[in-house]
Order: structure tokens, then C-alpha cells, then sequence
């Protein structure tokens, strides 16, 4: 690992991904991005979007983190003025709150230090596992943050951000340095810090999330860079799928428990 501006920079890793063949694919069978950032790029716009969304229609107050959010279960809660506020929850039936959550944000901090993550470990999963496996990575591992915040939250609390998905890509980065055999020293440096901030700052922070998202990660990229060369396709589409009917499972699960 070499040290970078913001956390660490995985030259085997990048360059394993890079190796074309002649039709111009990854090592791990992904075609080949001409704009590696091209993604990530997007994702940070939608992020962005959501963000100014809410902070135009009243910040922390706003309806939009009400139907954006991820809530467990259904609520009620009292307004400074008396009023009581009905909330729908995923038990009930607002089940994209699993995924609009992922891309919701209130306090700028919060925003800007998950895009800047986003930033740095996503062009360099692209070039490694190609455009359409790594937006599947993100997309799953924050979905699996979903999940592990839906079991562990208690059923009435709110929970935004991008941070399962982030740590995702952390847990998919390391599994890649293991197959590649890269020096990951500094890599889990990283993670250990960042699971240092999410102990210390469990009342405020989803360490709900950055676990599930973690695992999501580390099993969606093992899925894809163990996966036989014989059929390498369809034994990465089995696997990423089993994750998906896990996540599916899971929220069936949870949700009958709730009611």
C-alpha cells in the first residue's frame, strides 16, 4: 500500500485490475472502463442531490428525511408546537427507505467525508472489477447495511448515509489485496481507524451499518474474485445473487417480526 492524500492507494491491486485481455476486459472479467471515476462520479451526484434537497426544504426538519430515511417501524412523534407527526417505517410498507437511505444525508460533515471516501476507493474498485460489478458492490453492501440496521436498530430511530456502502468498498478493497497478496498493512490501518471512530461514536454513529456493510462488501467481492475462470460469469451472478435473496430473506424476516 502507498500513502495517498486521503487514506491509501493499492498499486497491486490496481494493477491486476487493469490487466486487459484481448477483449478487453479486468482480470476478474469485467469489461474494461474507459472513465474508471465515471460511477463514482454519479453516485456522488445522486448523494449530492438528495442532500440539497433536504437542506433547502428545512434541513433536519425536513418531511424529506421522514420518507428517505430508514425506520424500521412506523412512528409517532410529538412537534415542538404539540403536533403529532406520523412516520411510515419499512414494517409497514415503505420498504425503498433500504435503499433511498444510502443516499441520504443531513450534516454537511457527514455528506463530505463519506463522498470523499467514495471519491478515493471507488475509480480504483472500477478499474479493478469493472463498471457493472462494482456498481452491483456498492449497491449490495449498502443494502446489507440496510439489513444489519434494520435487525440491530431499535425500531423507532431514523438512520442516513452512505457510510454501509463506503465500508463496503473498504471490506471489498481488502479481500482484493488478499488475492492479489498485496501489502495491506496500510489498508487495515485505515479500517482499524474508521472502526475505531464508528466504537467511539456509537450514540451517534451507524456502527449497525458500517458492519453489515462491511461483510456485504467483503462477500460480494470474494464472490467475484474466487470465482472460477470456467463460467466466471454465472458462478459471480450466483453469488451475488445469493447475497441478494439473503438481503430479501432478511427483510421479509424482520418485517413479519415487527408485525
Amino acid at each position: 500500500m502507498q500513502p495517498a492524500s486521503v487514506g491509501f492507494q493499492c498499486p497491486s491491486c490496481v494493477r491486476e485490475g487493469a490487466k486487459a485481455t484481448r477483449s478487453g476486459r479486468t482480470a476478474y472479467g469485467g469489461q474494461r472502463p474507459a472513465n474508471p471515476a465515471l460511477t463514482s462520479q454519479i453516485l456522488i451526484a445522486i448523494n449530492v442531490a438528495f442532500w440539497l434537497l433536504i437542506t433547502v426544504t428545512g434541513g433536519g426538519s425536513s418531511r424529506w428525511v421522514d420518507h428517505l430515511a430508514l425506520l424500521p417501524d412506523s412512528a409517532r412523534f410529538r412537534l415542538p408546537n404539540g403536533t403529532i407527526l406520523a412516520v411510515d417505517g419499512v414494517a409497514d410498507g415503505a420498504v425503498w427507505q433500504l435503499l433511498t437511505s444510502m443516499f441520504t444525508h443531513v450534516e454537511i460533515m457527514h455528506i463530505g467525508f463519506n463522498m470523499l471516501a467514495l471519491w478515493f476507493l471507488g475509480p480504483q474498485l472500477e478499474v479493478v472489477i469493472g463498471r457493472a460489478r462494482y456498481l452491483a458492490l456498492y449497491l449490495l453492501s449498502g443494502l446489507m447495511g440496510s439489513v444489519f440496521v434494520l435487525w440491530l436498530t431499535p425500531a423507532y430511530v431514523q438512520t442516513v448515509g452512505a457510510s454501509g456502502a463506503i465500508f463496503g468498498l473498504m471490506g471489498a478493497l481488502l479481500v482484493i489485496a488478499i488475492k492479489v497478496r498485496a501489502d495491506y498493512s496500510q489498508l487495515l490501518l485505515w479500517i482499524g481507524l474508521n472502526v475505531a471512530i464508528t466504537v467511539f461514536g456509537r450514540g451517534f454513529i451507524s456502527w449497525q451499518g458500517h458492519l453489515g456493510g462491511f461483510i456485504g462488501g467483503a462477500l460480494i467481492a470474494a464472490a467475484i474474485v474466487y470465482a472460477p475462470r470456467t463460467n466466471r460469469a454465472l458462478w459471480q451472478a450466483a453469488g451475488l445473487s445469493l447475497v441478494g435473496v439473503l438481503v430479501v430473506a432478511a427483510v421479509v424476516a424482520r418485517t413479519l417480526s415487527l408485525n
